[in-house]
């Protein structure tokens, strides 16, 4: 009971207390929106009268059974504990606590989507479909995963693709097979175990990292 009172005392505490207006008019069902929230943008689908639905993680079921305090506005702090135990859900939110505080994009991933997208209604009604507790994972089905499926008929994450590129990138490089081979050799001369088994693996790490650079 205490650590629950702590832990709300500290989201509660970290929760923004002035929030901003949105203007309704704007958003119209089945709209995509999009907001910068922590590391990551957050995505959601519009339904109209003011909700919007959207996966989140959320560390706040795992310690409380407490339905109105889990319904409260996601903080960051529950939403980055979440990402780590892998907790989420696509709930409704409204449109302020969902965003946030940030601004809101509309429809932004038309412009890059290869496909149209599908009929606001049936937008929402996959959005609405998918409402419940999900296994969260921040590469394989996230926030971008759910709004992509719902709108565009196809679970993929730009945000993802360009993360993984970049590791990539920075993992299959010249350097990088540089560096392997220099720390394995480093490793044997230290440890004073240098054997073809040891020199083999070495070698063929470093060569596999730099053929794929």
């Amino acid at each position: 009971m205490f650590l629950y009172q702590l832990l709300n005392f500290f989201f509660v505490a970290s929760k923004k207390e002035e929030k901003s207006k949105y203007d309704l008019s704007l958003y119209k069902r089945g709209d995509l929106l999009e907001v910068p929230r922590t590391l990551f943008t957050h995505f959601g689908i519009y339904l109209g009268d003011n909700r919007v639905a959207h996966l989140i993680p959320d560390i706040l079921p795992v310690i409380s059974r407490n339905r109105s305090a889990i319904a409260k506005m996601v903080t960051n702090n529950r939403l980055l504990l979440g990402v780590l135990t892998k907790v989420a859900s696509v709930r409704v939110d409204s449109v302020e606590d969902f965003a946030y505080g940030s601004e809101i994009l509309v429809n932004n991933m038309d412009k890059v989507c290869s496909r149209a997208p599908l009929d606001g209604d049936e937008v929402a009604r996959r959005a609405e479909k998918l409402l419940g507790s999900v296994t969260y994972s921040l590469l394989w089905y996230n926030c971008e995963h759910y709004v992509m499926y719902c709108r565009y008929g196809m679970a993929i994450s730009y945000q993802t693709y360009q993360f993984c590129t970049t590791v990539r990138k920075i993992v299959c490089s010249r350097m990088s097979s540089y560096l392997t081979a220099l720390c394995g050799a480093g490793t044997m001369l230290y440890l004073g175990c240098v054997t073809p088994l040891t020199v083999l693996p070495t070698l063929l790490i470093s060569f596999t990292i730099w053929m794929a650079a």
